[in-house]
């Protein structure tokens, strides 16, 4: 038997919970991305939107949409993303993870909009098992990197690992009145896709020392973490390459496929 043709991984720039909702150059491009992309025998999602103590993994036969935010039209609230879950997977990675003290989470959580608001362009259907493995807030960026590369062997079992979030990530500083890229966040988008595309790991995990503009990138570690666990499974003799360059003020939607896609 051939052995299946590797995955690739994805950390895509999900932005706005509004996106779901639009046609637009962005989820045009991942409505192409996911015509281009192989069938997954399931799917693996790091979002920005689960953070836990400890490492848990979804395990749910039917995970529950949720809807993770505050003061959006009814027709967000309405939007349901029914893929299956995979509860064998989970008790495998359970165990593939047992140095991380991962745990299978049978009902707790379900697919948060950093999974749904993507996979819903990539994989409308919703026909293919979605297991979200969340953040642990314990971890320094290194061990989110080691748990990343321990996920690395599923890309050559057909899986795919996605991580959603964004790499200039402060709501603090957004003003939905101006949406010119600031400044700074085109500067710290620039560097990352730059060290991205280097395969340079260990300046990546260190993201923090990247520049002044790292902090107000990333004032709060959840939207970056993400990208660490997709550069993570990348093979020594695999490219990395950065799509939908966008600066949308304070907010980035650069996104990046590791392989090839």
């Amino acid at each position: 038997m051939t052995q299946p043709a590797r995955m690739p991984a994805l950390f895509i720039g999900h932005g706005s919970p509004m996106n779901a909702l639009q046609d637009n150059p962005l989820t045009r491009s991942w409505v192409e991305l996911g015509r281009r992309l192989p069938r997954p025998k399931a799917i693996l999602c790091v979002s920005a939107h689960w953070e836990t103590k400890g490492v848990l993994i979804t395990a749910a036969e039917k995970p529950r949409t949720i809807h993770d935010f505050y003061g959006f039209p009814q027709a967000l609230y309405e939007m349901a993303y029914p893929a299956p879950g995979d509860p064998a997977l989970a008790k495998d990675l359970e165990a593939r993870l047992a140095p991380f003290r991962a745990r299978a989470d049978l009902d707790g959580w379900g697919l948060d909009h950093g999974a749904w608001s993507v996979l819903k362009f990539l994989y409308p259907e919703a026909n293919v098992p979605v297991l979200q493995l969340s953040l642990d807030l314990r971890r320094s960026p290194d061990e989110h990197y080691e748990i990343g590369r321990a996920l690395a062997p599923l890309r050559d079992e057909g899986i795919l690992v996605l991580g959603s979030g964004n790499i200039v990530h402060n709501l603090r500083l957004f003003d939905p009145r101006n949406l010119q890229p600031l400044p700074w966040a085109v500067k710290f988008d620039a560097e990352v896709a730059r060290r991205i595309t280097a395969r340079d790991h260990a300046a990546l995990t260190d993201y923090l020392a990247l520049g002044p503009e790292a902090a107000l990138a990333a004032p709060e570690p959840d939207h970056f973490l993400p990208l660490l666990y997709v550069i993570a499974t990348q093979h020594e003799d695999e490219p990395a390459t950065v799509f939908n360059e966008m600066v949308v003020g304070s907010l980035s939607m650069t996104s990046a496929i590791v392989g090839t896609a």
